[in-house]
């Protein structure tokens, strides 16, 4: 299930955002090694999409995802992080999943921070919106 939240096009449009409120205005996904992917997302319907693309170089469900991480019009908060590499495990836990997200090749360590402050929101997305949330009791 949570693997396919993250290769389901209708499963990503729910979900994929930096924050709350921000919604996805493009999921567009080839599954397959070779095949490519974009994904955008928007803070509001006036605000400009922040659309990221790349690669597919490992494809193995349910368990990993490896793929190349590249921002349109390589914006200048994001400048460094062109063709960086995602590597994305799922691991089952008891009755639920755990998400292991690496995402590596920065050309600094600010990139990286802003990249890592981006994914926390994305995760908490993940998690906020049902899918792939820990049951509460």
């Amino acid at each position: 299930e949570v693997f396919a939240a993250w290769t389901s096009p209708e499963v990503l449009r729910r979900w994929w955002a930096a924050a709350p409120g921000w919604v996805c205005t493009v999921a567009e996904v080839d599954l397959r090694v070779g095949g490519r992917y974009r994904l955008a997302m928007r803070e509001s319907p006036e605000a400009p999409p922040y659309a990221v693309g790349g690669e597919y170089l490992e494809v193995d469900p349910p368990e990993r995802l490896v793929y190349t991480w590249t921002w349109e019009g390589d914006p200048e908060s994001q400048q460094g992080s062109r063709d960086s590499v995602v590597t994305v495990r799922f691991l089952p836990v008891g009755s639920g999943t755990t998400v292991e997200l690496v995402h590596q090749g920065f050309a600094t360590p600010e990139v990286r921070d802003r990249h890592a402050h981006g994914w926390m929101g994305v995760l908490d997305s993940l998690a906020a919106r049902g899918l792939g949330a820990p049951a509460s009791g």
